[in-house]
């Protein structure tokens, strides 16, 4: 998946000279936590969070110093340089740089111009989509060897059941580089037919537990 394919094409901007009270009225005004900063040619130079705005207000008590500390320009507070990505990138690589640097937003840049913005609230739910979890089913975890052509013949005992799989995904095995976790997502709320079939080929199905099937 692309992140042109996430990513909001409509954002919120300001230029650098602009009041932070500007920034303060728009945060507010569209439920946003971040503004990039733009220069005339729609480049970023910055960007300004809620936080960034909240942090430069004085107290609610101090009227006076509050007016005159939100009408400083934007590029006072705003944070620079900015690290962009590309709608061509893939989400699953962008999705390293949220969690590595403990972003909240990633403005989305093509010839040096802002055409979009991805957040953390996106990167969640794509992350959801890609997993399958918001399709209703069954979730299976095998540890199998870690050899070619492993994948592709777990996937056919599964889909001798006529199953439909909605994810795969494939984890390491603690710190034994000889195996790895395939977890398929399947389409059926009673796996306990597919986990016969993958222990009767001889695979090791971690979960779920065969017993809770039983027990309900």
């Amino acid at each position: 998946m692309l992140v042109e394919e996430i990513m909001k094409s409509e954002v919120t901007t300001l230029p650098p000279t602009a009041p932070i009270e500007d920034a303060l009225r728009l945060l507010n005004q569209h439920h946003i936590r971040h503004i990039p900063i733009v220069d005339q040619s729609y480049k970023v130079i910055g960007i300004v969070s809620d936080r960034d705005v909240r942090d430069a207000s004085p107290s609610i008590f101090d009227t006076k110093s509050k007016s005159e500390a939100l009408k400083h320009e934007i590029q006072t507070i705003m944070s620079s340089p900015v690290v962009t990505v590309h709608p061509l990138d893939f989400v699953e690589e962008i999705a390293s740089i949220f969690y590595e640097e403990e972003f909240a937003c990633l403005p989305v840049v093509r010839n040096e111009k802002l055409i979009g913005i991805v957040t953390e609230k996106d990167m969640l739910y794509t992350m959801i989509q890609l997993t399958g979890t918001n399709v209703q089913g069954s979730q299976i975890e095998i540890k199998v060897p870690n050899k070619a052509g492993t994948l592709p013949a777990v996937a056919n005992v599964v889909g001798k059941r006529k199953v439909n799989i909605s994810s795969v995904l494939i984890y390491p095995y603690n710190d034994d580089s000889d195996y790895k976790i395939l977890v398929f997502r399947i389409q059926t709320m009673n796996p306990l037919p597919i986990i016969e079939d993958l222990k009767r080929a001889h695979y090791e199905v971690l979960s779920p537990n065969q017993m809770r099937f039983h027990n309900e």
